[in-house]
C-alpha cells in the first residue's frame, strides 16, 4: 500500500506502508523519483531522474508542508 499524502502539479508525494521507520517521503512524477528524509532537517535521500532544479523545487514544498506530512506519516504509520 503507497498512501498519497498529497498531488503538487505533476508529482505525487506519498509513502510506501512497509519500509523504514525513519520518518521520509517519496515524491514521483512522470520524469523520475526521489526520496526526502525529514528528519532531524528536509534532505535528499535518493533521486533517479530528476533534474537538481526539480530537486530543488521538492525540497521546498516538503519544507514548506514539512507539519502536514509528518501529521499524514504518524496517523498512517500510528507512531
Amino acid at each position: 500500500m503507497s498512501p498519497t499524502v498529497f498531488r503538487h502539479r505533476s508529482w505525487r508525494f506519498y509513502f510506501f506502508s512497509r519500509e523504514e521507520q525513519r520518518m521520509h517521503i517519496h515524491v514521483a512524477s512522470p520524469r523520475g523519483e526521489a526520496k526526502f528524509w525529514l528528519e532531524p532537517t528536509v534532505s535528499l535521500a535518493i533521486c533517479y531522474g530528476l533534474p537538481e532544479r526539480a530537486l530543488r523545487e521538492l525540497e521546498k514544498i516538503i519544507e514548506e508542508r514539512k507539519d502536514e506530512i509528518k501529521k499524514a506519516w504518524r496517523k498512517h504509520f500510528k507512531s
